[in-house]
């Protein structure tokens, strides 16, 4: 099982531990699809964490977060049902965006991106639940400069 994170250089330091601790949580927690076609691509330079692809119910924490920076986090996933995505901000518990549902159609990838804004700092979680074991799901997380 193998799990592809990209972390910003200029925050290596604390960026890489929590990819660590997120590719162990991902490795325990599900299994990765058979190679198909992207569900989101690489986020370039702006990116802080790209989780290209997992299957099932599963999550990853995001850090390194630049407080003068706007956040961004997009999902995707198909495969037929849907995903619950729930956010966690430990750092700014009132900020912690509702949890929503995203449909997931069996022919071809469903996205939406969620503005968490700017004033940022520290990290946060974000939990995916599938309604099936077998529904495909990637995520971002970017700080366009």
């Amino acid at each position: 099982m193998r799990h592809t994170f990209q972390v910003r250089s200029p925050r290596t330091a604390a960026a890489a531990a929590v990819a660590a601790a997120t590719a162990l949580t991902l490795t325990a927690g599900a299994g990765q699809a058979a190679a198909q076609e992207e569900l989101l691509p690489h986020p370039g330079p702006d990116g802080l964490i790209w989780v290209p692809e997992v299957t099932g119910s599963s999550g990853f924490v995001s850090g390194g977060l630049a407080p003068s920076l706007d956040t961004y986090t997009t999902f995707a996933c198909e495969g037929g049902g849907s995903i619950t995505v729930s956010f966690t901000l430990d750092e700014h518990p009132d900020r912690s965006p509702a949890p929503f549902t995203l449909d997931c159609p069996a022919d071809g990838p469903s996205r939406i991106t969620v503005p968490l804004g700017t004033g940022l700092h520290g990290g946060f979680a974000a939990g995916v639940t599938t309604s099936t074991p077998t529904l495909r799901w990637a995520a971002t997380v970017v700080q366009p400069e």
